[in-house]
């Protein structure tokens, strides 16, 4: 189990996350949060652009499935249109 850390809001909302934890999951000044919260509970994930290589392994993922279920680049243009016409 993660050891756990204890942290205080300010009087913005602002919380700081302990340094160990910040330097054990690599958050640097400036990363970004989605933050989710349901009764007494909130979650902070980080969120983090992908790197080139992951950014191409997705594109390659999105190509072999919309080939599986017969999606051609036609499709994909006739969409962009329709919506674009719609606006």
């Amino acid at each position: 189990m993660a050891p756990l850390a204890t942290t205080k809001m300010s009087s913005k909302g602002q919380i700081v996350i302990p340094e160990d934890i910040r330097r054990r999951l690599g958050l640097k000044t400036g990363a970004q949060f989605i933050v989710v919260g349901k009764n007494d509970v909130v979650i902070l994930k980080s969120i983090a652009q992908p790197s080139m290589a992951e950014f191409d392994q997705l594109i390659s993922d999105a190509r072999k499935q919309a080939r599986k279920v017969g999606m051609k680049k036609s499709d994909i243009t006739a969409v962009i249109q329709k919506v674009r016409k719609q606006k």
